[in-house]
């Protein structure tokens, strides 16, 4: 009996996801430089010629990957209630996602700015442009709520040390001390010192970060 037109599509659907699940993981071993489409579509599972026909090039899949987070990183402003609860759970998602999926976020952060990816980051983020403006328009407004001399530079700031977790907890793995810098994020804005953890567990003690030679 043939598929349904839905089926089709999820079917379809669920092979591009698997290809770009696959070309996230190779990047993250290999960088984008050295990933290979054969290497991605061995991972996925799927045939060359199915990967090509979804992505034709590495390009088109960076292309995707970062246009994915970008969406992402907007959902995470578009919350409902005040100000102080929204720039709390502003902070909370980004610190989340480092601890769902960590190795996503440094391999995205690797692929704006290498050399070899960053133009491609660049004419992603034009496309958004309307979607980028209206995120930091959010935000502006959020820290203009909040009474700030400068809600633009507030913004810019905010991402920027976000921005900043990200790369150290990507270098550092699990022995980055997310919970802490959560607290010292929320005091910082002087937000009220959240009542739980993001892991339901108590977070060790902060050490001396170091990189292991074994990775994470």
């Amino acid at each position: 009996m043939p598929r349904s037109v839905s089926a089709n599509k999820e079917m379809r659907e669920e092979s591009r996801q698997k290809i770009l699940a696959a070309a996230l993981a190779v990047f993250a071993e290999k960088g984008y430089t050295g990933a290979t489409i054969t290497e991605i579509t061995n991972r996925a599972g799927v045939s060359r010629g199915l990967a090509s026909y979804y992505f034709p090039n590495k390009h088109l899949l960076v292309d995707e990957l970062l246009d994915a987070y970008l969406d992402g990183v907007a959902a995470i402003i578009d919350m409902p209630g005040t100000a102080d609860e929204r720039l709390a759970g502003i902070i909370d998602g980004v610190l989340s996602g480092l601890l769902t999926d960590l190795p996503v976020q440094g391999v995205v952060l690797a692929l704006m700015v290498q050399p070899s990816t960053h133009p491609i980051f660049a004419e992603v983020e034009a496309r958004k442009d309307e979607r980028i403006c209206r995120l930091e328009d959010s935000l502006r407004e959020l820290f203009t709520e909040r009474g700030a001399a400068d809600p633009a530079l507030e913004e810019i700031m905010l991402r920027s040390v976000l921005e900043g977790v990200i790369y150290k907890a990507a270098v550092y793995g699990p022995q980055y001390p997310v919970e802490p810098v959560r607290r010292w994020l929320y005091g910082m804005y002087g937000l009220s010192a959240p009542k739980s953890t993001l892991t339901g567990a108590e977070p060790p003690p902060v050490t001396r970060l170091r990189a292991s030679q074994r990775g994470y």
